[in-house]
C-alpha cells in the first residue's frame, strides 16, 4: 500500500501561494507531490479594466516565449486598450478638432463685423 504521507519536493516547507501542489500517482505506484504553476492573471485595457480579448493570460516571463502576433492585436493601441475605448479616444480627438475649427470660423466672423 502507498505511503499516504507526502513531503514538499521544493526547498519552501510552507503552504503559500507559491508552493501550491497536488496529489499524482507515479507509475510505479507511489503518491507524490506535483507542484503546480501559479495561473496568469489577463491584460486589461488601461482606461476601463476589462480583460483583453486575443491577447492570452499568462504569467509575465511567458510573454518572452510568444511571438509578437499572440501579444497583440492589430489595431492602434492593441493589446493595451480595448477596441470601445479606443474608439472613444477616436472620436474625443476628431470632436475637438472639428470644435477647433469652428472656434476659428467664429473668430474669423467677428473680425468681418468690425
Amino acid at each position: 500500500m502507498p505511503s499516504t504521507r507526502l513531503t514538499y519536493r521544493r526547498r519552501n516547507p510552507y503552504n503559500t501561494r507559491s508552493n501550491k501542489v497536488r496529489v499524482i500517482k507515479t507509475p510505479g505506484g507511489d503518491l507524490r507531490y506535483l507542484h503546480i504553476k501559479k495561473r496568469g492573471s489577463p491584460p486589461k485595457c488601461g482606461d476601463c479594466g476589462i480583460k483583453l480579448p486575443g491577447v492570452p493570460a499568462l504569467r509575465p516571463r511567458q510573454y518572452a516565449k510568444v511571438s509578437r502576433p499572440n501579444k497583440t492585436v492589430q489595431r492602434a493601441y492593441g493589446g493595451s486598450r480595448c477596441a470601445n475605448c479606443v474608439k472613444d479616444r477616436v472620436v474625443r480627438a476628431f470632436l475637438i478638432e472639428e470644435q477647433k475649427i469652428v472656434k476659428k470660423v467664429l473668430k474669423e466672423s467677428q473680425q468681418k463685423k468690425r
